[in-house]
């Protein structure tokens, strides 16, 4: 198995851990995974191909709408909610 799969199924294990914790408690955690999925997608479409990565890139947009959502509302300027 190639150290990008093996890098992305931790990955995986690491956000659904931080996904159990409470939401106080996600910030900082969710924040590091947030901004390190582009590198492991790059990594994984590297050696793998752009089916791959793709297909991980679906994968992150579909865990991590909710934050994206958010982060896209803020950078636009338009009103938006925290979570309590």
């Amino acid at each position: 198995m190639s150290l990008s799969i093996v890098l992305a199924v931790a990955w995986v294990f690491a956000a659904t851990a931080v996904a159990m914790l409470p939401m106080r408690r996600q910030y900082l955690p969710g924040s590091i995974l947030l901004f390190a999925a582009p590198v492991l997608i790059a990594f994984l479409g590297y050696q793998h191909g752009w089916i791959a990565a793709i297909a991980a890139f679906a994968a992150f947009l579909s865990m991590f709408r909710k934050p994206l959502r958010y982060f896209w509302r803020k950078w636009r300027g338009l009103e938006t909610e925290v979570p309590e």
